[in-house]
């Protein structure tokens, strides 16, 4: 049953504490399957994407003892038990359907309306074929269910990466195929996604070669072994209350983010500097301070994708004009992104226009209205953060789709003084 949410205009205060990283829990679990030996993930992150990614991982060998903070996962990979459930999770849908491919079984892998109708898996399945697996889309239709068979051999291969998912799923599998791998990209983007990925290769001292995103190295024949690993703060999370303190001119602490962390949308903090956000920084602790005057600015979102619903929020408290681009792929994610907060922004009142790849937008003063998630738990947080600075009420439809990457999003604000029924 679709749930709603009523807010009205607040003043944030207090200490706000960010959930683990969706994007590290997921990378983590998949190395863990991959791994010789037992790993321990400390601080996961409690999400449905991280319940799908546990199911798939299960099913393709992997034992995982489930505790309220730690994960403890017995590495193994064999041919699938059952059809793989991705829920609603892209990254299980490419990284499982690319590991998927190691094994000599046949793997099928489907999902929820977006997975099997939004999600296009064309990079993943052309990437598969071309390194010795067979790999295609049930319908013919380049999207969910997929069926996969390995073994994935290595070789040579040439996808279109605007998405990364694939990309970082490719890379993963290769690293482990019994020979070398070439990987060639065009138009890459998301490209911190990809970065992320790497990361844990440099972790576990996987070697490769990275030509500017356009060309990757990888030897193959990688064994790793178990590991012990803490998730850290999820920067994509600590992006709303942040946004929702500059626009409110509230002062409040954000907890436990790491500014070491590979994480590429701790990048925003940078560019909210840039428009003029003040921030007082200390350890792992960011607090935002009110008087900050943004202006507004061209800004290439594709270092930060996930934030393109929530960055013209910002746009409308800003003085001048700010232009998003480069948010193509965001077309293509739970929802057309673009189209959709420009869409419920205007019902807001905002002087918005969308563009093939972003949106411009004026300052504006929003004002509360009747607004849709459209099933996207970004977009549900986005409107939330607009409604806290809007006049009036503001009643945002299909919230129930907020724990997929920020459970207790709701709790958290009002305890920081949100007004949200």
């Amino acid at each position: 049953m679709s749930k709603k949410v009523r807010i009205q205009a607040s003043s944030l205060r207090g200490v706000h504490k960010i959930p683990p990283s969706k994007s590290q829990t997921m990378r983590a679990l998949s190395f863990a399957t991959l791994a010789q030996g037992r790993s321990i993930i400390r601080n996961y992150l409690h999400s449905p994407d991280t319940e799908a990614m546990i199911n798939a991982c299960r099913l393709l060998g992997a034992q995982i003892k489930v505790m309220p903070e730690i994960l403890e996962v017995e590495g193994g990979l064999r041919p699938a038990e059952d059809v793989i459930d991705a829920g609603n999770s892209g990254i299980v849908l490419r990284f499982i359907g690319a590991i998927s491919a190691l094994t000599e079984g046949y793997t099928v892998i489907t999902g929820d309306p977006s997975i099997r109708h939004r999600r296009p898996v064309k990079p993943l399945l052309e990437g598969l074929t071309q390194l010795g697996a067979f790999a295609v889309s049930s319908r013919g239709d380049d999207h969910a269910p997929i069926i996969m068979k390995g073994p994935l051999k290595g070789g040579t291969a040439l996808i279109e990466g605007e998405d990364s998912q694939p990309v970082s799923g490719l890379l993963i599998a290769a690293a482990f195929a019994p020979s070398k791998t070439e990987l060639f990209v065009t138009n890459p983007g998301e490209k911190p996604f990809v970065d992320l990925t790497l990361s844990w290769f440099d972790k576990f001292g996987i070697p490769y070669e990275n030509d500017n995103h356009e060309k990757y190295l990888i030897p193959g024949g990688s064994t790793i072994e178990g590991f012990d690993y803490f998730v850290p703060a999820d920067w994509s999370s600590a992006a709303y209350p942040i946004a929702a303190a500059l626009i409110t001119n509230s002062q409040l602490t954000i907890e436990g983010v790491d500014f070491k962390d590979a994480q590429g949308d701790k990048e925003l903090v940078t560019l909210l500097q840039e428009m003029g956000a003040k921030f007082h920084i200390e350890g792992h602790s960011l607090t935002v301070l009110p008087g900050s005057r943004l202006k507004g600015c061209k800004i290439d979102v594709s270092s930060f994708i996930d934030a393109i619903t929530l960055l013209p929020v910002l746009g409308c408290f800003a003085e001048g004009t700010t232009e998003i681009v480069g948010g193509k792929i965001a077309r293509f994610k739970e929802c057309d992104r673009i189209q959709s907060i420009v869409s419920e922004l205007k019902k807001m009142g905002a002087r918005i226009i969308e563009q093939a790849d972003g949106m411009i937008i004026e300052p504006s003063t929003l004002k509360g209205a009747l607004t849709e998630s459209y099933a996207d738990h970004r977009m549900a947080m986005s409107l939330t953060v607009a409604g806290l600075a809007a006049e009036g009420e503001t009643v945002i439809n299909g919230v129930e789709v907020v724990p997929k990457s920020f459970p207790g999003f709701f709790d958290r604000l009002r305890d920081i003084g949100a007004k949200i029924e």
